[in-house]
């Protein structure tokens, strides 16, 4: 899945725990995070701490890759 913005991460999350049948407070001591975090992460809230979120998605078994985009873009710009 190609994630445009922190909605679709915070979408991603949910499904991954509910999926887990686990409560946000759940995810949230499990994760070493806070309750109110869990739920601004699954609202897709901009500012939520990175380092917070990696923690949230190892908890869920999710990993967070990176691609350049530019590598699939041809030579001489867009078609």
């Amino acid at each position: 899945m190609a994630i445009q913005d922190t909605t679709q991460i915070g979408a991603a999350v949910r499904e991954a725990r509910k999926r887990l049948k686990v409560t946000q407070k759940e995810l949230a001591m499990t994760s070493g995070t806070g309750l109110r975090f869990v739920s601004d992460l699954e609202r897709g809230k901009p500012t939520c701490q990175i380092g917070k979120i990696l923690q949230v998605l190892q908890t869920l078994g999710l990993r967070l890759s990176l691609a350049d985009s530019a590598a699939s873009v041809p030579e001489g710009g867009a078609s």
